[in-house]
């Protein structure tokens, strides 16, 4: 995915009031559906609706607060047939003005408990928030109704071929303790 460059929908931090909320709304047409689309490696998009509010949170700190509805359309993964999956998503981000809790101390990296939270910038752009929520929102595998992986089994011609069964990895043990004759640790 190419790096996002800053849309016109973004908000200089700067002009932000602090006082009240400042509301979006975002609809993009078929021409920006198309382009994000392609970009995220859909089949298609539609619907694409970016709805929410940004308001100060304490002196420094801003939130972002919304909801990501869109219809998107993979290819199943196993047939390659269109999915339609419709996401109502809400998003969250919270902008901190000293990331200093985000930033990793020493040579390990924890993780930090509040995924939302991004440092504060120059701007605060809800089309650029919009692109990544959809991106994480959208299916990882999707299915179409009904589809199955099959099994393929190959093998030479003459010999016994190798099932799922056999491949895993404590079948053989289960097979030994049988041939055993079952007795528990312990008793002889």
């Amino acid at each position: 995915m190419s790096q996002p460059s800053e849309s016109d929908t973004a908000l200089r931090v700067a002009d932000l009031p602090q006082s009240r909320v400042t509301a979006f709304d975002l609809r993009p047409d078929a021409a920006a559906l198309r382009v994000i689309a392609d970009e995220l490696g859909l089949l298609g998009l539609r619907k694409l609706s970016f709805k929410g509010t940004i308001r100060a949170e304490g002196r420094a700190d801003w939130l972002l607060q919304g909801t990501l509805g869109a219809t998107v359309i993979q290819a199943c993964v196993v047939t390659l047939e269109p999915v339609t999956t419709r996401l109502d998503v809400p998003v969250r981000r919270l902008y901190l003005a000293d990331p200093a809790p985000l930033l990793p101390e020493g040579e390990e990296i924890e993780m930090p408990d509040d995924d939302t939270a991004e440092p504060l910038g120059a701007t605060i752009d809800p089309h650029a928030v919009m692109i990544e929520a959809l991106a994480l929102a959208v299916p990882d595998w999707p299915r179409a109704e009904g589809a199955e992986l099959g099994s393929l089994t190959v093998t030479e011609p003459g010999k016994t071929a190798i099932t799922d069964e056999a491949l895993k990895p404590f079948a053989g043990l289960a097979g030994l303790r049988d041939k055993l004759g079952n007795s528990p640790e312990g008793e002889d």
